[in-house]
C-alpha cells in the first residue's frame, strides 16, 4: 500500500483575496434596527457551542420573532425539548462562546451573530419566551460581540429554497429503520417507531 504523504497547509492569503472594505465595516459590535427587523422575522437558526471534549452544532426554531432582542447588546431564546442531550447547555456552562447563524425562508441572505451565552430559569425571562401554555424550562442569553449578514451563495448553490429540491422521503432510510437497525432491534419495529416519531414532529413541540 502506497503511504500518503501528509497534507499540505495551504497560503490562504495568497488563495484568497482580502474582504472588501464595506464587508469589513459591515461587523458590527451590537444590533442596528436592521438586524431588529430581521430577527422579528427569523423562525430557524443552527447555535455552534464547543468545550474541551469537543464541539456541537444544534437546530433551533420557532415562530417569526422567537428569538428576542433585549437590548443592542443582547438577544435571548427559549431551550425547547429535543432530544434532552442538552450539549449545548452542557458546552455554555464550560465555554459560553456561541455562534448563532440564521436562515430566512425564500432569501438569498444570512445572519450571523458570535457572543457568548448563559443559561438561566429566570420566571420573567421564560415567561417572555412562552408560546402558548408551554413554558420553558431555561433560556439562554446570549452577548453579543459581533453581528454581520452573510451572502446567501451557499443557499443557491444548494438551490435551498427550489421545491423541485425537495427529497423523496422514499429515497432514503427512514428514521424508524435507521434507529432500529443502529439499536440492534427487529426490523418490524420499524414502523412503529415511525409512527411514534411523525406525531412528536407534529404535535409534541414543545412538550
Amino acid at each position: 500500500m502506497t503511504q500518503q504523504s501528509p497534507l499540505s497547509t495551504p497560503d490562504l492569503d495568497r488563495l484568497y483575496d482580502p474582504p472588501l472594505d464595506h464587508i469589513q465595516k459591515a461587523v458590527m459590535p451590537e444590533l442596528i434596527s436592521f438586524h431588529a427587523e430581521y430577527l422579528a422575522k427569523a423562525t430557524f437558526f443552527c447555535l455552534a457551542t464547543g468545550c474541551e471534549t469537543g464541539l456541537d452544532a444544534s437546530p433551533r426554531g420557532g415562530p417569526p420573532g422567537f428569538v428576542k432582542v433585549l437590548d443592542p447588546k443582547t438577544v435571548a431564546f427559549a431551550d425547547w425539548p429535543g432530544n434532552n442531550r442538552i450539549e449545548s447547555m452542557r458546552n455554555l456552562r464550560e465555554d459560553d462562546r456561541l455562534g448563532m447563524l440564521f436562515l430566512f425562508p425564500g432569501l438569498d441572505v444570512f445572519m450571523r451573530i458570535n457572543g457568548h451565552g448563559r443559561i438561566t430559569d429566570d420566571v420573567d425571562l421564560r415567561t417572555q419566551l412562552a408560546e402558548g401554555t408551554k413554558t420553558p424550562k431555561t433560556a439562554i442569553v446570549v452577548t453579543v460581540d459581533e453581528v454581520l449578514f452573510h451572502c446567501g451563495k451557499a443557499v443557491n448553490r444548494a438551490r435551498l429554497w427550489n421545491p423541485a429540491s425537495l427529497i423523496d422521503r422514499k429515497s432514503l432510510p427512514t428514521p424508524g429503520k435507521m434507529l432500529a437497525a443502529m439499536t440492534k432491534q427487529d426490523a418490524s419495529i420499524a414502523d412503529a417507531i415511525d409512527a411514534k416519531y411523525d406525531h412528536a414532529m407534529r404535535n409534541d413541540l414543545y412538550g
